[in-house]
């Protein structure tokens, strides 16, 4: 890591107005911000990926060159036992599990540290304290001790001689728990979990695995059996963890992981199991897949608290026996005040959120494999069917969709079908075309023309879809003609189709101008682009959107442009 590269994070973080990293950076990784300056070097996430599969010919090897970043860093692994970590992780919901855990455990008056991937808006968001961002005073203070120990100690003929992005925040966030004496540490491992680099921890209280599927399939594996080899990879020998109902082969897999190193790993049941005799729990994250981390939270958080010697951890209820060749059930207890109120205040933005304001309603949700993406579907859908219809005036539903990487848009837009949208909107994750402030948003490999492709790709597919379809759907328009401006992009459909109207615009701030039409009371940009409206559809969309009674929008697909949505919508999280 470059002193410049060093210097543009450091930067992106402290930037008042919330200027933070790319968009491989946000997403996680190994991806160094730029400031725009010659010979400035940027690494996105693909890149990232690429060069781990290359490296991981030995991958214990990088475990290896972790646990010597923390020693140049001043910290061995042994002092890590002392933050009594909560390391989670899983294919979908491991950041919500963790919000879930983090927000009981504070519910009990500890100070709590939590390290989470990616962040949305800004990369101080990564590393909290007490549920909230470090502050910029805090992240530039750590920040800049840890580089010069790391600066001091590195050996300039070593090939990598300082840590990358991922692996830097990594050690930030152990240094900062450390030094602001936290409680506990709730960890989410990044990517995977055998060979993630989170994984230098030796001694965490309790290790927790959410409900497995398949993503990073280059990295981790084809199969659902593979990719449940590397998230068993965090369980160590006498460290009670916790899964929830997985299909049976991969279950199988996590089973035979855990007792090859005497591992207690107990099954979750499901949170209905926890609510009998009692009141039902209400949880601050909607959608019906939230209770399934919400279970797995209640057992990690009281196996912490029983392994501290906390009393208040729940009364037992009657133990439900484990059937012969299946996992242990952990055990069915009365959740306490204290875990009720964590889960009723547990936030975590951008998964299953809402925003209501005004005549709209912005549904938030960064859904990007099928999996998830089925659940976003049910989620949406439930809420729509619980909101009050308007007494007069219509009611428009809006998809703001976007897909990178190698994701299959046409198997998740394909999902979001049922939904029955009025129009769907395509854009990159780009905030803003100016780009003075946009370096969390921007992704210098590639250009304008390749992401506004890639959108004309998700909005031929959506297209295709409608075709397939047995019958005309009942809330399409049908699109017209054409051309437009640069910032707006209208696929033909062939005649005599019928077709919900899809747009496709240059960045994410022109797509909101369109879908508010200024009445969104916070969303007020200065002025909107000229010739916004000059396309056909955009023109007739405009009207519909100007006089609808209830806008219903859904954002998905990716969490880069749930964040650049939010980065717009709620200025709040970029101070």
């Amino acid at each position: 890591m470059s002193r410049a590269r060093c210097h543009a994070l450091f930067l992106a973080a402290v930037s008042p107005r919330g200027a933070t990293t790319g968009v491989a950076a946000r997403r996680g990784l190994s991806a160094w911000p730029v400031l725009q300056e010659p010979g400035m070097e940027y690494q996105t996430n693909a890149n990232y990926l690429e060069m781990v599969k290359r490296e991981r010919g030995d991958p214990q090897t990088q475990l290896e060159a972790m646990k010597l970043y923390l020693a140049r860093s001043g910290l061995q692994v042994e002092d890590l036992d002392q933050l009594n970590i909560i390391h989670i992780t899983g294919t979908k919901g491991k950041g919500s599990t963790c919000a879930f855990t983090e927000r009981i455990l504070r519910s009990y008056g500890l100070k709590t540290g939590f390290f989470s991937s990616p962040h949305l808006v800004q990369v101080r968001e990564r590393i909290r304290i007490n549920g909230q961002p470090i502050s910029s005073e805090l992240f530039t203070k750590h920040f800049w001790s840890l580089y010069h120990r790391l600066e001091e100690t590195k050996d300039d003929s070593s090939c990598v001689s300082m840590p990358g992005y991922f692996r830097f925040l990594t050690l930030m966030a152990f240094h900062v728990f450390l030094q602001e004496k936290v409680d506990l540490a709730v960890v989410e491992v990044g990517i995977g979990g055998a060979y993630d680099c989170t994984n230098i921890i030796r001694k965490p209280v309790v290790c927790g695995i959410t409900s497995l599927g398949i993503d990073h399939t280059g990295l981790l594996g084809d199969t659902m059996e593979k990719i449940a080899w590397q998230k068993g990879g965090i369980f160590k020998s006498g460290v009670p963890a916790f899964t929830v109902p997985q299909p049976d082969e991969p279950l199988a897999v996590l089973r035979d992981r855990a007792q090859q190193i005497s591992c207690p790993l107990y099954l979750c049941p499901p949170l209905q199991a926890l609510e009998e005799g009692g009141p039902p729990l209400t949880l601050g994250l909607e959608g019906e897949h939230q209770r399934s981390n919400a279970a797995l939270a209640l057992q990690l958080a009281r196996c912490w608290l029983q392994q501290k010697g906390y009393q208040d951890a729940g009364e037992l209820k009657a133990s439900r026996p484990s059937l012969p060749g299946q996992l242990p059930l952990a055990p069915v207890f009365q959740p306490t005040p204290h875990m009720q109120q964590g889960l009723r205040h547990t936030e975590w933005p951008g998964r299953t959120q809402l925003l209501r304001r005004g005549p709209l309603t912005w549904y938030l949700d960064g859904a990007h494999t099928t999996s998830s993406m089925q659940a976003c579907v049910r989620w949406f859908r439930q809420a729509l069917h619980r909101c009050q219809r308007p007494d007069s005036g219509s009611e428009v539903r809006v998809l703001l969709f976007n897909s990178t990487g190698d994701r299959d848009s046409a198997a998740l837009l394909k999902l979001l079908q049922p939904c029955q949208f009025d129009y769907a909107i395509f854009c990159p994750n780009l905030a803003e075309m100016a780009s003075t402030d946009n370096a969390d948003q921007q992704n210098f490999t590639v250009t304008l023309d390749q992401v506004l492709l890639r959108c004309l790709t998700h909005q031929q597919h959506w297209s295709r879809l409608h075709e397939e379809q047995a019958s005309p759907d009942p809330w399409s328009t049908p699109s017209r003609e054409q051309g437009g401006p640069a910032s707006l992009l209208l696929a033909p459909h062939p005649p005599h189709t019928h077709s919900a109207s899809s747009l496709i615009f240059s960045c994410i701030s022109h797509a909101l101008q369109w879908i508010t039409q200024g009445r969104d009371p916070v969303f007020q940009p200065p002025s909107p682009p000229r010739a916004l409206l000059a396309h056909p559809v955009a023109d007739s969309g405009a009207m519909v959107l100007q006089e609808a009674a209830t806008v219903h929008v859904l954002v998905t697909g990716s969490l880069h442009l749930v964040g650049g949505v939010l980065k717009l919508l709620d200025p709040s999280l970029s101070q």
